[in-house]
């Protein structure tokens, strides 16, 4: 089952338009969750998204290759599907999965553990397994009493709650650079990094607020694999994505 399509993120770019790029970019938590989150996605995803004859190197070819090998070739239970569309776990699961409109992860039935059904010998309990019928190596008897799992609780709460909650503190605005590297946000760090790129007339510059939808997504994914301008060739580039900086 496909996700919907979410709303769109935005963030504040500011641009120099002499030198026709982007310094550096303002964001929130859902832009950087979604940002940082594009670590956890499989190569096999991302050349999925992209294309495969987008990608840069040779991954694509990999890829391709999987996909046109006959199943003559492939092992018995060997899963070809689950190198061409793996599974995405959390924290990419949450913030690119809606953005990406990737697939939502398929539930799992929790698995079931049996243990001897004999009851009057105490070292029958040492043993559980999780094959049906399995002989009780005590007693041979078949092990089909069924047997709980008990999971940590509050670990489970924790990571339910982190997945949807995302990586980073909501409370805090974020410096996205063109290379995409991420930091947070303070007067001084905006001024110095002015002073870093010898901004010497601020009339050159323009803030611009953009808007990060399904194909502004795939392009900073694709733009990342392969380069170190990436706000500025999304957003400024000649095939900028819609909502970019005229």
């Amino acid at each position: 089952m496909a996700t919907p399509a979410a709303a769109a993120l935005s963030m504040k770019l500011l641009v120099d338009r002499k030198a026709r790029r982007v310094l550096f970019a303002e964001a929130g938590k859902d832009v950087v969750d979604f940002l940082f989150s594009l670590l956890a996605l499989p190569v096999a995803t991302a050349v999925k998204l992209v294309g495969e004859g987008s990608v840069a190197g040779s991954v694509g070819n990999l890829y391709a290759s999987i996909d046109r090998l006959d199943s003559t070739y492939v092992q018995p239970g060997a899963a070809k599907d689950a190198l061409l569309s793996p599974t995405v776990l959390s924290p990419a699961g949450g913030a690119s999965s809606s953005l990406l409109r990737l697939p939502e992860p398929s539930s799992v039935e929790p698995e079931s553990f049996y243990r001897c059904t004999n009851t009057s010998n105490g070292n029958c309990r040492s043993y559980i397994t999780d094959e049906h019928g399995k002989s009780c190596p005590t007693c041979r008897c078949s092990m089909t009493t069924a047997a709980q799992y008990l999971s940590p609780a509050r670990s489970d709460q924790q990571t339910a709650r982190g997945a949807a909650e995302g990586l980073v503190q909501g409370v805090v605005t974020y410096t996205v650079m063109d290379n995409l590297a991420v930091t947070p946000m303070s007067a001084i760090s905006g001024i110095t990094l002015l002073n870093t790129f010898s901004v010497r007339d601020l009339a050159d510059l323009q803030e611009k607020t953009v808007q990060l939808g399904h194909d502004e997504g795939l392009a900073i994914l694709k733009a990342s694999l392969e380069s170190k301008t990436v706000l500025t060739d999304v957003f400024l580039g000649d095939k900028k994505a819609p909502g970019g900086v005229a």
